[in-house]
């Protein structure tokens, strides 16, 4: 499909031998500088091809070699780093098409868009840029008053973006419905509603939300989710009893507890008062006088004895303080020995002793036995024996043991 158009779709039903036509989207491929005329209120689709673009770049340098260079587009609004805000772009792989795909609306109207589409090489780093003008057209019958959303579990966004699929979406949508016009409105990832990105596991799927509008109240089959006995299993994370779920199962996955059915007919618009912006110039203040450059002395003297000397002063009486405290308050090791019991010296002595003999002892495994393992007295005669090796203490001579009298 070339150039921007309204694809309706046909389709004969077995069981009543009608045709069915309904409005799908508008679809266009690539070319340059192309016109295309969406209608407010209508999904747009716009399908960046790689093949077209191939032949802005240089051949494939070797002979008989298919071209498959990786090529990735860039999408802005002309004068503007990034897109409007109703057009997205995805591109699943460099080896894979983009699409630009969004809804406009009736504020866009009668304004041309202009994208800027940059091609890049990956391989040659080659770039080929064209422009693709959007003029937003005014329908009388859009918006329909009935709108619906679906949230599809097994589609990603650029499959449901497929004319095949899209239509086949809505031709069942059209079964259960039964409307007299039927298209879609906006096409939406979950991504882009706070989805997780799932697991690369069992072919999962990122989901995607399908708005659809129709001109006729919604079926019963529809509004089977709002029964409370469904709510009820929503609430407990179970699937609802729908009765018209069979004509999706087969190829579309519907998560019904999180459909969303709204009657634009009975939505109360808010209107806020915004405040006038104004034009955007002061309003008239006379001449600006500047202060006179005869400034007055100030004296920083009483500052700097605030910030520095006071702070200093008591830094030094803290340190004079501790100073104090750790040298001149020491009792000394004399009035120690004196307020500690002779019995008390004599074990601290003789710990120290044997400390000092196992010191020797790791250091010479020839020496005699330590005088720790050597009796104080004759337990014979009951006479002390003198140490092997005498030491003199200061603090008492009053062996480890008392003497038998």
């Amino acid at each position: 499909i070339s150039g921007a158009v309204r694809l309706l779709m046909i389709k004969n039903n077995a069981h009543t031998h009608k045709r069915e036509t309904f409005l799908v989207t508008i679809l266009s491929r690539s070319h340059a500088d192309r016109n295309v005329y969406p209608s407010a209120g209508v999904l747009f689709v716009h399908v960046l091809e790689r093949e077209y673009f191939k032949g802005e770049f240089p051949p494939y340098p070797k002979s008989g070699d298919a071209s498959n260079d990786p090529i990735t587009f860039n999408t802005n609004l002309m004068g503007y780093p990034d897109r409007p805000g109703w057009l997205r772009y995805i591109q699943r792989t460099p080896h894979s098409d983009g699409v630009l795909y969004g809804s406009p609306t009736a504020e866009h109207v009668g304004k041309p868009t202009i994208i800027e589409i940059t091609a890049y090489n990956r391989r040659t780093f080659e770039t080929a840029r064209h422009n693709l003008v959007i003029n937003i057209m005014s329908t009388e019958e859009f918006p329909l008053p009935y709108q619906a959303e679906f949230y599809i579990k097994n589609m990603n966004v650029e499959e449901m973006l497929a004319s095949e699929v899209l239509g086949d979406f809505l031709g069942a949508v059209k079964n259960v419905w039964q409307p007299e016009r039927l298209n879609a409105i906006n096409i939406t990832s979950a991504l882009d509603r706070g989805g997780r990105v799932p697991l690369p596991i069992n072919n999962l799927k990122e989901g995607v939300y399908v708005m659809v509008g129709a001109d006729v109240p919604f079926s019963s089959c529809l509004r089977e989710v709002e029964s409370p006995h469904n709510q009820l299993r929503c609430s407990q994370e179970m699937e609802p009893v729908i009765s018209c779920d069979k004509k999706f199962r087969a190829q579309f996955h519907i998560d019904w507890c999180k459909i969303s059915l709204v009657d634009i007919t009975k939505v109360v618009m808010v209107h806020s008062n915004r405040p006038d912006p104004g034009t955007g110039i002061l309003p008239e203040f006379g001449e600006y006088n500047p202060p006179s450059e005869s400034l007055k002395g100030r004296d920083y003297f009483s500052d700097f004895l605030v910030t520095l000397a006071v702070p200093s002063a008591v830094a030094l009486v803290l340190f004079f303080i501790l100073g104090y405290s750790m040298c001149c308050r020491r009792e000394g090791v004399e009035k120690r020995n004196m307020q500690t019991p002779d019995i008390q010296l004599v074990h601290h002595s003789s710990i120290q002793k044997s400390t000092k003999e196992l010191r020797n002892m790791s250091k010479n495994r020839e020496i005699s036995w330590p005088l720790s393992t050597l009796p104080v007295f004759n337990p014979v005669s009951g006479e002390v024996v003198p140490p092997i090796h005498p030491d003199n203490y200061e603090t008492t001579s009053m062996p480890l043991m008392q003497t038998q009298t």
